[in-house]
């Protein structure tokens, strides 16, 4: 969660919890006081002591396009994933991967949407990538490939080896845990209250 401050500073706060149907961002108190934080309320503002870790983000231009050119490769390749398209997304129960060479894609927009094609080259130093069938002459008569963004496109068939199934075993284990996360059983709800009733007596 992102918070500017009044000196047009933005600040990075880690370990937030995302609630669904929920139109405000809250912190919770108990989880400040779990991590030694002090806090205190005056005239219904909130002021936390203690150290918090944030990651300072810069709102100049100039240190903002310095971070995007300077990216390293290995961030380039995270920030250069492509969304599934609804049956891979079904499927694998994940929403996007890094796009790699051989993926068969379709271009959802700008001049070229609607055409289909895999993928012969990801140009990370440039940010694009290259489809088989999206190409254009210059004016010398040479033939080169058309530069297509990784956002203007979906995955329609997946390359897979052993380093991207393990990637969506990983993806697919933790989207199962996400869902399962804060809630209970029956079992653990009556063992909390104490005295409650077995699932047998219930039925």
């Amino acid at each position: 969660m992102r918070i500017k401050m009044f000196d047009r500073v933005e600040h990075t706060l880690t370990n937030v919890r995302h609630v669904l149907d929920l139109k405000q961002n809250l912190i919770s108190l108990s989880v400040l006081e779990e991590k030694g934080y002090k806090y205190t309320c005056i005239d219904g503002a909130l002021k936390a002591q203690g150290v918090i870790h944030v990651e300072r983000i810069s709102s100049s231009c100039r240190k903002c396009k310095k971070a995007h050119f300077t990216t390293p490769s290995s961030m380039r390749r995270v920030l250069m994933s492509t969304p599934f398209s609804s049956n891979l997304w079904n499927k694998y129960t994940a929403r996007s991967v890094p796009v790699c060479k051989d993926d068969k894609v379709r271009v959802v927009s700008g001049t070229y949407k609607g055409c289909e094609g895999k993928v012969v080259q990801v140009y990370c130093r440039k940010w694009v990538i290259h489809v088989e069938c999206i190409r254009r002459e210059k004016v010398n008569g040479s033939i080169v490939n058309v530069d297509i963004h990784p956002s203007k496109v979906i995955i329609k068939k997946l390359k897979i080896d052993k380093d991207r199934k393990a990637l969506l075993d990983g993806k697919a284990k933790g989207c199962v845990v996400d869902k399962a996360k804060g809630k209970f059983t029956a079992e653990e709800v009556f063992a909390a209250i104490g005295s409650g009733p077995s699932l047998q007596e219930v039925d």
